[in-house]
C-alpha cells in the first residue's frame, strides 16, 4: 500500500477534485484509492465487498460505493451513488482463464459486461455529469498489456481489453471538446498479493520476466502513479494514449 503522495519523490495535488475508483476493493485498485485520497481527492471507491471497503474508508478516508458492475443497472446504480465525479478510474476487471475452444459464451459475456460495458457505462454517467456542469475532467480505463499481444488461456479476457483499447480512444475522440481527457494505462503482471500468489513460481515468471527488458514485474504503486499522472493537470495535453507501464515489454 501507498504510503503517501509523495512517495518515490512523486506528488499530485487532487485538492477539491472527486475521484471515482472501481474494483478499489482489492490490489490495483485500491493502491489506486490510497494514492489519490493521500494526494488530497475526495475519492469515492466502488467494490463488491464492503468489508474491503469498510478498511479503505477507515484506512484512507474514501467514501465506500457497494456495486455489481456486471449488470448495466449495477453500473448505472454504482454512478448514481457517487454523485458528481470529476476523476474517473475503471479499474474493476476480472479474468475467467480458459483455453480458446473451452472459452463460454457465458464467461465471454462476464467479462466484456465487467471489463467493457461497465467502463462504458461509468464513463457515459460521469461525462454527462460533467457535460451539464461545465467542468472539466479526466477518465482513465485500467487495461492491460494483454490488449495487444495473446496469451494462452485468456481469450475472454485479451479480447475484452482490446475493445477497452477503442473505446479508450473513441471516448477521447468525442469527449476532448467538453474539456474531457481520456487516456488508459496498460499495465503488464503486477504483484498484488493475488499476482505474488500466482506468478511466485519462478518456472513460471521466468519466461516472462524474460521479455521484460527491466526486468522485474510491476508493483501497484507504479500503477497507481501513472494513473495520477494521467488523471493531473501535468498531463493537460496526454489524450487518447494507451500507456503500457510494462517496463518495455511491448518493446521487445
Amino acid at each position: 500500500m501507498s504510503d503517501g503522495g509523495t512517495r518515490a519523490g512523486v506528488h499530485f495535488d487532487f485538492s477539491g477534485r472527486r475521484a471515482l475508483v472501481t474494483g478499489a476493493g482489492k490490489g490495483i485498485g485500491r493502491e489506486i484509492a490510497a494514492f489519490l485520497a493521500s494526494c488530497g481527492a475526495e475519492v469515492v471507491a466502488v467494490s463488491r465487498s464492503a468489508e474491503d471497503l469498510a478498511t479503505l474508508a477507515q484506512n484512507h478516508g474514501c467514501l465506500a460505493v457497494v456495486a455489481d458492475l456486471e449488470t448495466a443497472q449495477g453500473a448505472r446504480d454504482a454512478a448514481d451513488a457517487a454523485g458528481p465525479i470529476d476523476l474517473l478510474v475503471n479499474n474493476a476487471g476480472i479474468s475467467i482463464l480458459q483455453s480458446f475452444l473451452d472459452t463460454t459464451p457465458e464467461a465471454f459475456d462476464r467479462t466484456m459486461a465487467v471489463n467493457v460495458r461497465a467502463p462504458l457505462i461509468l464513463g457515459q454517467e460521469v461525462a454527462r455529469g460533467l457535460i451539464a456542469r461545465g467542468t472539466p475532467g479526466a477518465i482513465v480505463n485500467v487495461s492491460s498489456q494483454s490488449s495487444t499481444v495473446g496469451l494462452p488461456d485468456h481469450a475472454a479476457y485479451c479480447a475484452s481489453k482490446g475493445a477497452l483499447d477503442q473505446l479508450t480512444r473513441v471516448m477521447a475522440i468525442e469527449l476532448g471538446r467538453h474539456g474531457i481527457r481520456v487516456n488508459a494505462v496498460n499495465p503488464t503482471v503486477t504483484l498484488t498479493p493475488m499476482g505474488r500468489m500466482a506468478w511466485g513460481d519462478p518456472a513460471r515468471s521466468g519466461p516472462m520476466l524474460a521479455r521484460i527488458p527491466l526486468g522485474h514485474f510491476a508493483e501497484p504503486l507504479d500503477v497507481a502513479q501513472t494513473v495520477a499522472y494521467l488523471l493531473s493537470d501535468a498531463a493537460r495535453m496526454v489524450h487518447g494514449v494507451t500507456l503500457p507501464v510494462d517496463g518495455g515489454f511491448l518493446a521487445t
